[in-house]
């Protein structure tokens, strides 16, 4: 199979839907942590990197699997 057969079949434009709520569960989780503003966001950047970091490996994971099924 072709790599771009692959990423044809990721469909990255819903991957965008899940950036705005990854990044406010990143914000109300770092908010329940940390009381200074600036370390809220300096947390919930981190949280936010992870979780869609997460997500796009998984995707990718995913993708190459059902390429191969």
């Amino acid at each position: 199979m072709l790599p771009t057969a692959i990423f044809a079949q990721l469909g990255w434009i819903y991957f965008w839907y899940a950036v705005p709520v990854a990044a406010a569960i990143s914000l109300v989780y770092a908010a329940t942590r940390h009381e200074e503003i600036h370390l809220i966001f300096r947390h919930a950047f981190g949280c936010a990197t992870w979780i869609v970091g997460l997500m796009a490996v998984v995707g990718v994971v995913m993708a190459v699997v059902s390429a191969w099924l």
